[in-house]
């Protein structure tokens, strides 16, 4: 059956300035880390991709390492892109990224010129794409020149490889440096993804002044924490959660540590009519320095849920004080 996107769906998404630059993203994209991969039921990554595009979702986040196997997602993602997508390429925003281990030896990993040019060239095959929108160096690294990775940058966008480009999970110093660079050879820099949600705050620190200082969106990740700001763990951790699973980002002692703060910001949460997880992006989205919210999605149902995130932005000013005392303690 011939897929029809939805002809509604331009009226009820959102759409942000990334930066100074002339592109809009939705105010939450799609994230295809997890759930994307061959792991996955096939029919069911397709679902939520072209449902995510029914409601106005614009923007698909990759990585070179997304899925299980490395590199799955993107193939799911091309295999969609070319059959029911095929003739709407011009209204999506496609990304992508390179920085984390792909692939044997010492060319597969970190920031050299060899290894992005490489990287993203494969990224292209898997997706079957000639270029994409936004290109990311994936985090810092400390051994390669920073002038390298991103004069390496600079030039796959002059190879027609790549629109736009951008960093991720760099320190405000860091994006600084990059920022000059950038600027330096008229390079179209317009994006950092950094971590953000209502737990990890490290950005409000120092790198969301950075990035409105010299013109750049912000697209926070992990905006959940996890899974830690939903409704799963305030009953207990569930036998099928992460934290039971092998995970790296959850245990159990951290689940217990900041469950006193989840439940109370769940009643909050409850009293403006939405979950916690529509609350935790809601809140994200008040910042106008934050161009996009990426969320991930392991079925249509949870997709929906959380893009009726944006029904609700508003906040009052004792909303906020209080959600800023359960957070701080002050």
């Amino acid at each position: 059956m011939n897929y029809i996107p939805a002809s509604s769906r331009y009226t009820e998404m959102l759409y942000r300035r990334c930066g100074d630059s002339g592109l809009l993203l939705p105010a939450i994209s799609l994230g295809l880390w997890q759930n994307f991969g061959y792991t996955q039921p096939f029919e069911l990554v397709r679902e939520i991709l072209l449902k995510a595009f029914d409601h106005g979702v614009t923007h698909f986040d990759l990585a070179n390492n997304y899925g299980v196997p490395a590199g799955s997602a993107e193939e799911n993602f091309g295999k969609v892109l070319n059959s029911d997508l095929k003739s709407h390429r011009d209204e999506l925003i496609v990304s992508t990224k390179a920085g984390h281990s792909m692939w044997p030896g010492p060319y597969g990993d970190w920031g050299s010129k060899k290894y992005l040019v490489a990287s993203l060239n494969q990224s292209l095959q898997r997706m079957k794409l000639d270029y994409v929108d936004i290109f990311y160096h994936h985090r810092p690294d400390p051994n390669t020149p920073m002038e390298e990775t991103m004069h390496t940058l600079d030039l796959l966008v002059r190879q027609g490889k790549a629109l736009y480009v951008g960093i991720s999970n760099y320190p405000a110093d860091a994006t600084q440096k990059a920022a000059d660079l950038l600027k330096k050879t008229g390079t179209p820099f317009i994006i950092h993804q950094p971590r953000y949600s209502m737990l990890d705050r490290w950005v409000e620190k120092e790198l969301l002044n950075t990035l409105e200082n010299n013109k750049l969106g912000c697209i926070a990740f992990s905006p959940l924490a996890q899974g830690l700001l939903t409704d799963r763990y305030l009953s207990g951790v569930p036998a099928d959660s992460r934290v039971v699973k092998a995970n790296m980002f959850l245990n159990e002692e951290k689940v217990k540590a900041v469950l006193p703060k989840i439940k109370l910001l769940n009643e909050i949460a409850k009293k403006r009519n939405q979950t916690l997880a529509q609350m935790s992006i809601a809140w994200l989205l008040k910042d106008e320095r934050v161009t996009s919210v990426l969320i991930g999605a392991s079925s249509v149902s949870q997709l929906e849920i959380n893009l009726k995130s944006l029904q609700n932005l508003t906040f009052r000013e004792d909303e906020l004080q209080k959600i800023e005392k359960i957070l701080t303690g002050k």
